[in-house]
């Protein structure tokens, strides 16, 4: 059984030859799969290393240990959330733009196929066998694009200081995309169509429709709320009872 206690500190890496990135990617690609199947304590660096038709010590040259390839495994596929950071902080784009950056980013991993499907596995096993990787990934990673988020729907918003209603609605927009990693097998179940690269792109624009909205919806329930409170309280009642 897997201890709850986190990871050792990843070895630091040699710097990546220049004909080695294809061996990279073929460690990565089985760590990935072996990984989400049977966890970070059952897996062997000597099994990672034959399924990728590597030398072991080729984990050690590329990723420093196994901690650190299983840091790359569980991230490196997800792409990185430094980008969003970036699009979420442009004052001079429009909603629609930053929206639209935000979740082509998010989406960009599901066309990946079945990569991205083995890296849901792996974010839900390491829920369930926890190393310290998906606490590290919430601090470093999901915790700053949140608030990037919340700061950019603050500003269309005119707030000046983020409420639970608005991280509620940020947490809604990005559940837009969080659905679709959860759902895949249903989806490809269902309607493997809209999995193909055209149908997320499809979905990408549709999930932005649906984003604009509810911004607009929020804002539309933020300008109604006070001229309801400032109407008189016989008037409320007779609304009430209507």
């Amino acid at each position: 059984m897997i201890s709850s206690d986190p990871t050792p500190p990843a070895a630091e890496p040699r710097k990546q030859r220049a004909d080695g990135a294809e061996a990279r990617l073929l460690l990565l690609h089985a760590a990935l799969r072996l990984f989400a199947e049977k966890g970070f304590a059952k897996t062997s660096t000597r099994e990672i290393a034959l399924a990728a038709g590597a030398n072991l010590a080729a984990i050690s040259y590329y990723f420093g240990d196994k901690a650190g390839l299983y840091r790359a495994a569980f991230t490196e596929p997800m792409g990185c959330t430094e980008s969003d950071l970036t699009l979420l902080d442009q004052p001079d784009l429009s909603l629609r733009q930053s929206l639209h950056g935000f979740m082509a980013n998010f989406l960009a991993p599901m066309k990946q196929g079945e990569l991205v499907q083995q890296c849901t596995r792996l974010h839900f096993r390491e829920m369930l066998e926890p190393t310290g990787v998906w606490a590290e990934e919430i601090d470093n990673g999901i915790k700053p694009a949140h608030a990037a988020l919340v700061a950019l729907l603050g500003r269309r918003l005119g707030l000046p200081q983020a409420d639970d209603g608005l991280h509620r609605l940020a947490f809604s927009i990005t559940g837009l995309a969080v659905q679709l990693f959860v759902t895949r097998d249903i989806v490809q179940a269902i309607r493997p169509r809209l999995l193909d690269p055209e149908g997320i792109d499809a979905w990408l624009d549709q999930m932005v429709n649906y984003a604009e909205a509810m911004v607009n919806i929020e804002a539309a329930q933020r300008s109604a709320a006070p001229a309801q409170a400032s109407l008189p309280p016989h008037s409320n009642a007779s609304q009430a009872a209507a």
